[in-house]
């Protein structure tokens, strides 16, 4: 669970379930900012989701939208974290880059395994795509919620992005 962190009042926190084709996913709130989506219960208070996340996540698993407009807020991670994460917006929907490209993209061109241990500790799957980042020859590489769903989110932004 990535709201495991020392800093994180988890007080302040709200999630409500959605049910999505990966199954149900947990997304996590802060007031109006989205600071997580877990797969898994996250133990929190349970509050209704704002109803326009719920229709952006409508809308991208149906293939209507590509982006969020939803606002994040990043409660934890390094410096380095964060520009991977935030790099990652980047990566144009239904396409992929390697981990390679996104080193090179946050000026660590070596550090191709420090991007993937970075991007195993992405509080906000999905909004933040780490499923687009692939190894150099076209294997899947790891994903946290598992590479089952990592498959099916690739699968399906290849097969709804625009022509």
């Amino acid at each position: 669970m990535h709201l495991d962190g020392n800093k994180i009042d988890r007080s302040e926190l709200y999630c409500d379930t959605y049910e999505s084709p990966l199954g149900l996913i947990y997304p996590v709130f802060k007031g109006d900012d989205l600071v997580a989506i877990e797969f898994e219960s996250p133990h929190l208070r349970v509050s209704p989701l704002p109803e326009s996340f719920i229709h952006e996540l409508d809308d991208y698993f149906a293939g209507r939208t590509q982006d969020f407009r939803q606002r994040v807020q990043l409660m934890s991670g390094t410096e380095f974290e964060r520009s991977v994460w935030l790099g990652l917006l980047d990566i144009p929907y239904g396409e992929t880059r390697s981990y390679k490209w996104m080193a090179q993209k946050v000026g660590t061109p070596k550090g191709s395994r420090a991007v993937g241990q970075a991007l195993s500790k992405n509080p906000v799957p999905i909004v933040l795509p780490c499923h687009r980042i692939i190894e150099a020859g076209g294997k899947l590489g790891g994903y946290t919620p598992g590479a089952e769903i990592k498959r099916r989110l690739l699968q399906m932004e290849f097969y709804n992005r625009e022509a």
